[in-house]
């Protein structure tokens, strides 16, 4: 059951408020209609109830607010506008995204689709779903979680007859299992036709809330549509007939050429119209939303009886009601790694990488005077980064990235949640895919060098631990800072460059600061270590203390580590910020 109290928008400057004070309830067990024309607020009073605006009232969904709802995607199904996803991802495996979000099984996501009538699309992508399939796919994620309330904004908008038809009946037979079903629409028939309950708004206010048979009959009065260049006589004509027969006939003039009759015919206006030979181009019989001084009964609404009204609330305006926290996914490894595997963006990323660094490393030993180190990683001095390293940025970037872009869970919460557990799970995977790549890269080079130009040279370097350490940290380290920068800044464009502004801004800006004799290297950090510890590092880890050291001491690696300190303070600031408000 939903029950809505005082909903009222925010005010827009000097306008009115686009939902001014509306209550309403939508019972279990029966499809509730909420009708407005286009602008009369219905979509506003959606995004109120979801907490997806700020505004004031409170609506309480199976007795509770949203905000006090551990899962929302358990208990409310949304389907605001279009479905929002990527559009390289697949049907089958969007769904299983939105199941690892919820915390359900993924095989649930075959049954909902065999459910929709999308089995046998599974496996298209997004971006080439017609509108009606499109729409079924935004159902299917709406019930993927089997939620006890389905909250709808137009669900057949853009639908031929035929999908409405069927969308319809599952709304009715879901609500029929005992569901609550609350759609938004601005079609008077359609109201008419699939509610057991019509809620009407007009211009951001409640005007009626009835049941759907007295609705229409009270509401819905027929009506027939006359066209004709000759109107203005006709309807004189049309009411002198009516006043000599003593027929109840209403005759209004509207827009153009156009004439709306309530209380006649098609045969009686048709006829009138031969018999003094006026022209006529349309005659039809329309089922209008409300005829004029047509009077509707508005049912009390929920905030107009005491005892609707909590304890002690005798306050004439609604509670202050504020955007709900975005809720992180429920298993967020398996969601990231569903997102990062759902898209063919990662596959071509690393080809490209791969490429690009196999053919810079044959150019440098070509050219000659490269150390080999830098040979390997392909990284010759006018490079700011080695291509693995700007791959694993771009990776990590993508990351969030693509969350702003193509949100896959907005229904739900509105933004892309910053919580700490999504956060450690893309930059668990984004390391795991940095290292893989520093290792193909690296492996790649090696192996078309030793091809080419022989294995003299292409040795493996003597310290090659502590070279590859750096080359692992390195582009590692890049891929975080891509993850952080795009969640901060909200963009695949910002993390990247983020990641190239370490080379090109932040190495200069460390270098300076290092400048000078009264800063001292790492050459003698183990030593000064033992003379400080009380103990023994076991298996001598002030050595791979001293290795780190060593490597935060590199212009580089420095700057690296300042910018994902900073980034990761950028990123737990946000998320707090989100959080107080």
């Amino acid at each position: 059951m939903i029950q809505a109290f005082g909903l009222t928008s925010t005010p827009r400057k000097d306008l009115p408020p686009a939902v001014d004070d509306v209550s309403f309830e939508a019972h279990t067990g029966h499809v509730t209609a909420l009708l407005g024309a286009p602008g009369a607020g219905k979509t506003t009073a959606l995004r109120l109830m979801l907490e997806l605006q700020p505004g004031r009232g409170i609506t309480y969904f199976q007795g509770r607010p949203l905000r006090r709802i551990a899962h929302p995607a358990r208990e409310v199904g949304v389907l605001l506008g279009d479905v929002p996803g990527h559009p390289g991802r697949t049907v089958r495996g969007h769904l299983r995204m939105l199941c690892c979000a919820a915390g359900v099984p993924v095989r649930r996501a075959d049954d909902i689709l065999e459910g929709v009538g999308l089995h046998d699309l599974r496996h298209e992508r997004l971006g080439t779903l017609s509108r009606g399939m499109d729409r079924r796919l935004g159902l299917a994620g709406a019930l993927v979680a089997d939620p006890h309330t389905l909250v709808l904004d137009d669900p057949v908008a853009g639908l031929s007859a035929r999908e409405g038809r069927w969308l319809h009946g599952v709304l009715r037979d879901y609500a029929a299992e005992g569901g609550t079903v609350l759609f938004a629409t601005a079609d008077p028939k359609e109201a008419a036709r699939v509610a057991d309950h019509v809620v009407t708004l007009d211009e951001g206010r409640l005007v009626a809330d009835q049941r759907a048979v007295e609705f229409a009959r009270t509401r819905l009065r027929p009506r027939v549509a006359v066209r004709s260049p000759h109107a203005a006589r006709l309807g004189s004509l049309l009411a002198k007939e009516a006043r000599t027969a003593r027929r109840s006939v209403e005759i209004v003039q509207e827009e153009g050429n156009r004439l709306s009759v309530y209380g006649s015919t098609c045969a009686d206006i048709g006829e009138t119209a031969f018999r003094h030979g006026v022209l006529v181009h349309q005659l039809a019989d329309e089922v209008p939303d409300m005829g004029p001084g047509a009077e509707a009964d508005p049912v009390p609404s929920p905030s107009s009886s005491p005892e609707a009204r909590e304890p002690g609330d005798l306050s004439p305006l609604p509670p202050p009601a504020g955007v709900r926290a975005a809720p992180s996914p429920l298993r967020p490894l398996r969601y990231e790694l569903r997102r990062a595997a759902g898209t063919g963006t990662g596959c071509r990323t690393v080809a490209a990488v791969l490429v690009l660094s196999v053919l810079v490393s044959v150019l440098l030993a070509r050219i000659g005077h490269t150390p080999l180190p830098r040979l390997l990683a392909a990284w010759p001095q006018e490079l700011p980064l080695p291509p693995a390293a700007l791959g694993a940025g771009l990776l990590g970037a993508l990351a969030f990235g693509d969350e702003f872009r193509h949100p896959a869970l907005a229904v739900y919460r509105g933004t892309v949640p910053r919580r700490l557990g999504l956060l450690l799970a893309k930059l668990l995977v984004a390391g795991a895919t940095a290292l893989a790549l520093a290792a193909l890269s690296a492996g790649c080079d090696y192996g078309v060098l030793s091809v080419v130009y022989g294995r003299e040279i292409a040795q493996v370097p003597p310290d090659w631990l502590s070279i590859g350490a750096s080359w692992c940290a390195l582009v590692v380290g890049c891929a975080w800072a891509g993850v952080l920068a795009a969640g901060v800044f909200r963009s695949t464009t910002a993390g990247l460059a983020a990641v190239l502004a370490v080379p090109v801004v932040v190495v200069p800006l460390v270098q300076k600061l290092l400048e000078g004799p009264s800063v001292r290297s790492a050459a003698d950090f183990s030593a000064r270590m033992r003379g400080l510890a009380v103990w023994q590092w076991p298996f001598g880890g002030e050595r791979y203390l001293a290795g780190v050291a060593r490597l935060v001491a590199q212009p580089v690696g420095g700057a690296l580590a300042l910018s994902l300190l900073t980034l990761l303070c950028a990123y737990l600031l946000t998320t707090l910020r989100g959080r107080v408000r």
